[in-house]
């Protein structure tokens, strides 16, 4: 059973969205300097493991940040081909190049940033009527733009815990990327 917390307003629980954004981008810098070093042909090698290929989940997962951020900024829209910048389905062969990948996240992560923090501001936890294709059927749901960030989040974290197996399997060696090891500060506390 599903609970309905969406009239539940937690005045004393605060998760900053900027920060853990920062988060996203700290730990996908670290997995893209890991990436860097492959091939073309290892960067499309083909994995038993989600999407199959680190070429075709970070293009998704890229161009899915991107999707959700139409939600957050108010767009209620079919997602289409037209108004999506790239293709969340795209294949490991048309995906786009990991250069070009990493410098296009880049810009799309300074406009993520811009207009998180004008979405906060404004009817942050107001949900609104969505219109999407699901399982071939037109329908429609009602999300805020607090939900589809949590949505990004998770979803990107999703995606990257399959990038990192596939990395291991690459036989690369990766290190610590939680949020406890990336944006808290640490000092030693003397015996």
């Amino acid at each position: 059973m599903r609970l309905d917390r969406g009239a539940c307003i937690w005045s004393n629980v605060a998760v900053n969205p900027l920060r853990l954004y920062d988060y996203l981008t700290e730990a996908r810098a670290r997995v893209f300097d890991w990436i860097r070093p492959l091939s073309d042909e290892q960067y499309r090698t083909e994995h038993p493991i989600g999407l199959g290929s680190l070429a075709r989940t970070l293009h998704h997962t890229m161009a899915a940040e991107a999707a959700y951020m139409r939600r957050i900024n108010g767009l209620t829209d079919p997602f289409t081909r037209a108004n999506l910048e790239l293709d969340p389905d795209a294949t490991t062969e048309s995906a786009l190049a990991f250069a070009e990948l990493e410098a296009r996240w880049r810009l799309q992560a300074e406009r993520v940033m811009v207009d998180l923090e004008a979405a906060v501001g404004r009817a942050w936890l107001e949900p609104m009527a969505c219109i999407s294709e699901w399982d071939g059927r037109c329908v429609t749901y009602r999300a805020s733009p607090a939900d589809f960030f949590c949505q990004l989040v998770i979803h990107e974290i999703h995606h990257r815990a399959q990038v990192l197996h596939m990395l291991r399997r690459l036989g690369v060696t990766t290190d610590e990327i939680d949020y406890t090891a990336l944006m808290l500060d640490f000092a030693e506390t003397p015996d």
